[in-house]
């Protein structure tokens, strides 16, 4: 699957923890609806859920979640969820006794964003905080949805005031804050570091672990000043030799102040290899019970920052990364980076422009991961599956070039030698340049990634 390329991988899984916005409420808004059910599903399940929970969808192939308005209330009410850990976990999507259902809804949890350090720390294998890749449900979406399954979560009658709706508070995020360290496992920190006004400082630093032994990563976190573009851990592969290992604590720019690319700081992408990454400002991943990613002995890890500064003054850029060590008795799988990039097109000037690529695999793979990355002139992001009885489904859609959605398979997506993924991407170029694959945030990009296991 590894590829030599500029890019060879940006694992932009990443989490952003949200707090309370403004304390200004909107104006009321008129509601005609009569029963408190009615009036989630027509103001919050169909303007925010249904786009991807309607039937024949992948994402309700998925989740088994189906939310339009003839099915909603029977898949909620006393269901158990897909989702093999919450299920274990005796959660059900919606139960009717009252409080106590509150604290074993999946539904609740899954939506409950001034909550998401609980689920994404406690219950890591939930997945991510809903709707994927929106805007969290407004504080008032959240109170009717609450005091409904309070109330019992009845189909019938007015169990929570319509005018809860007009709190259109929504969250922001948390200010930035350095990570505690590991408790086993090892820490890295970048920073702080200038970044110059209106420009782009992206660069490498070398940082040697010298472990006696294979070490293998259950989770990752990592904390960003605002501003970054990304943020990649590398790992050198078998084949680099001992003169392309960089000195340690070294900032190794990939452009000069002028702008222009230094190419003998990009050449040691040759022989680098995907560890972990991401585009979020907090990271806070766990990969599957029993999954993990294997770090060979001895190696160091090559560390890939990139911050924009659009700005007209000087600004600081900071990393704290925590990687968290498995034991091996806990490891079934050991997981790979999925990277899927297409760098040979070319997007005229003031026009939309989709293009389309196509990857088949010559295993069988289990993909439990996907998110895209493309940069600012991307509209849509879509991924279909090639071959085999679901060949032509959607199953991910972005349309966040800076923060794309994190797709968590449960169970993986199983393809079978031959099969494939597709990947069409919108691109709206409003410039008066021809557009091209480039490293910049103004230049663009058509890449899938994720992590895997195979047999």
């Amino acid at each position: 699957m590894r590829t030599k390329t500029l890019y060879r991988w940006l694992v932009l899984v990443g989490i952003a923890l949200i707090s309370c916005q403004s304390d200004k409420v909107n104006a009321p808004e008129p509601v005609s609806v009569s029963t408190t059910w009615d009036l989630i599903q027509q103001k919050i399940f169909e303007p925010s859920c249904v786009s991807c929970h309607a039937a024949g969808t992948s994402f309700a192939r998925q989740s088994g979640l189906v939310l339009t308005k003839d099915v909603a209330y029977n898949q909620l009410i006393n269901v158990p969820p897909k989702n093999q850990a919450a299920a274990a976990d005796g959660l059900m999507r919606v139960g009717t006794k009252g409080l106590e259902s509150l604290e074993k809804s999946f539904l609740w949890e899954k939506v409950n964003a001034p909550n998401q350090d609980h689920l994404y720390s406690d219950h890591p294998h939930y997945g991510a905080i809903m709707p994927l890749g929106g805007p969290a449900l407004t504080n008032g979406e959240l109170e009717l949805i609450r005091r409904w399954i309070v109330a019992g979560a009845p189909n019938t009658g007015e169990v929570a005031d319509p005018a809860v709706l007009n709190d259109k508070r929504r969250y922001e995020l948390k200010p930035f804050q350095a990570l505690p360290p590991p408790t086993k496992g090892v820490q890295l920190h970048l920073g702080p570091f200038e970044v110059a006004a209106n420009f782009e400082r992206e660069f490498f630093y070398y940082w040697p672990l010298n472990h006696s032994e294979d070490v293998f990563i259950k989770r990752v976190e990592v904390a960003m000043r605002p501003g970054s573009h990304h943020f990649l851990l590398y790992a050198f592969g078998d084949h680099a030799p001992a003169e392309v290992i960089p000195p340690p604590g070294v900032y190794r720019d990939i452009r000069n102040p002028a702008g222009d690319l230094i190419f003998h700081n990009l050449m040691v992408l040759d022989y680098l290899l995907p560890v972990a990454g991401t585009q979020y400002p907090v990271l806070n991943y766990h990969f599957p019970p029993g999954v993990a990613f294997r770090l060979k002995t001895g190696r160091g890890l090559d560390l890939n920052s990139h911050y924009a500064n659009r700005s007209a003054q000087v600004m600081h850029g900071e990393v704290y990364t925590n990687l968290h060590f498995a034991d091996r008795s806990e490891i079934t799988h050991v997981a790979e980076n999925l990277f899927l990039n297409n760098q040979d097109f070319e997007l005229p000037p003031n026009r939309t422009t989709t293009i389309s690529r196509t990857f088949t695999f010559d295993r069988r793979m289990h993909i439990f991961q996907l998110l895209s990355h493309a940069h600012e002139h991307m509209t849509q992001f879509k991924v279909e599956v090639v071959g085999g009885p679901r060949n032509g489904e959607l199953i991910y859609v972005a349309h966040d070039w800076q923060h794309p959605p994190i797709l968590a398979l449960d169970p993986p997506l199983v393809l079978e030698p031959a099969q494939g993924l597709r990947l069409i991407t919108t691109y709206n170029n409003s410039t008066s340049r021809t557009l091209r694959f480039g490293l910049r945030s103004d230049d663009e990009m058509q890449i899938l990634l994720g992590y895997y296991y195979t047999n």
